[in-house]
């Protein structure tokens, strides 16, 4: 009993006295309910009667749903075309708002805002602006002299539709993190670049890419991470249509478990997302040594 109470025992202790309340927290909160969630993803409940235990048979119907691989390929879609896009205007932006120029600072910040307006207002806006008959963008390509389509229940523009909307709403996240990349490189090697002869593209390529890629990849995990998360957007400007072209796997675990009340179903959905998230994260890693140069 002395030595369980001795001081030696008390320095070691006393650290995890401080974080108590927090593993605590999080033992209750996040880990004791993803628990609880696998288990039911064994179960047929549907909140009302008892949970039935049925083995693994939720998993095999789902794999062998042909609806749950037309969600995949179009989780997939929104995911890399979001992604490579968001990438690309991202660090377009960075690149403009990191001159000094007098009022720079306004634009970056004009860049920034979507970013704080909450997405279902966002969405919202967005779907107003997409309306076939009142709509502000058929309306200016009206002047121009083109019809613009029936865009959010039209099969072949639904999700592009999505697409640009969350580009633009999260461009100016992604440029700041960009713009602070950017702001890290040395001055002087593109002076010496420039005193070598290479132009601007060439310092592009040669200088910018690899030494801002570090930034690029730590852009890319949380890209991939946010895109694959989507769910705002679908829910408000289509709910899963036309014919399930912008039901992503978020939105189809939120339907089956909260409208249709399969919580096992659900539950199991739920798991087959983690495990191809954490599937597609560890290949980025995996990937990482190849194209990552670090200083």
């Amino acid at each position: 009993m002395r030595r369980f109470f001795s001081p030696r025992w008390g320095k070691t202790l006393k650290p995890y006295l401080y974080v108590s309340h927090t593993l605590i927290g999080l033992l209750i909160f996040v880990f004791g309910p993803v628990a609880i969630a696998f288990l039911l993803s064994f179960t047929k409940w549907d909140l009302i009667r008892a949970p039935v235990w049925i083995g693994w048979n939720n998993y095999k119907d789902i794999l062998n749903s042909t609806l749950f691989w037309k969600v995949i390929k179009n989780t997939f879609y929104f995911t890399l075309v979001s992604v490579s896009l968001g990438i690309i205007v991202s660090l377009s932006l960075a690149i403009m708002v990191n001159q000094k120029l007098r009022g720079i600072s306004f634009f970056r910040l004009i860049y920034f805002l979507p970013v704080v307006a909450p997405m279902v207002a966002v969405s919202l806006v967005w779907k107003w602006l997409y309306n076939v008959n009142f709509g502000l963008i058929n309306y200016f390509l009206n002047l121009i002299g083109i019809q613009g389509p029936n865009w959010l229940n039209d099969t072949r523009w639904a999700m592009p539709a999505i697409i640009v909307m969350s580009i633009w709403k999260m461009a100016g996240y992604n440029m700041i993190i960009f713009l602070a990349g950017l702001q890290n490189i040395p001055v002087e090697l593109y002076e010496a670049a420039s005193i070598d002869g290479a132009n601007r593209w060439r310092q592009f390529w040669c200088l910018t890419i690899p030494l801002l890629s570090p930034t690029i990849f730590f852009a890319l995990i949380i890209l991939f991470i946010s895109s694959f998360q989507v769910f705002e957007q679908t829910f408000v400007m289509t709910g899963g249509g036309p014919y399930y072209t912008t039901l992503t796997l978020p939105l189809y675990i939120y339907q089956k478990s909260f409208l249709w009340f399969q919580i096992g179903y659900g539950a199991a959905l739920s798991f087959i997302f983690f495990i191809i998230v954490l599937i597609v994260i560890l290949i980025q890693f995996g990937l990482e040594n190849k194209w990552v140069f670090y200083r």
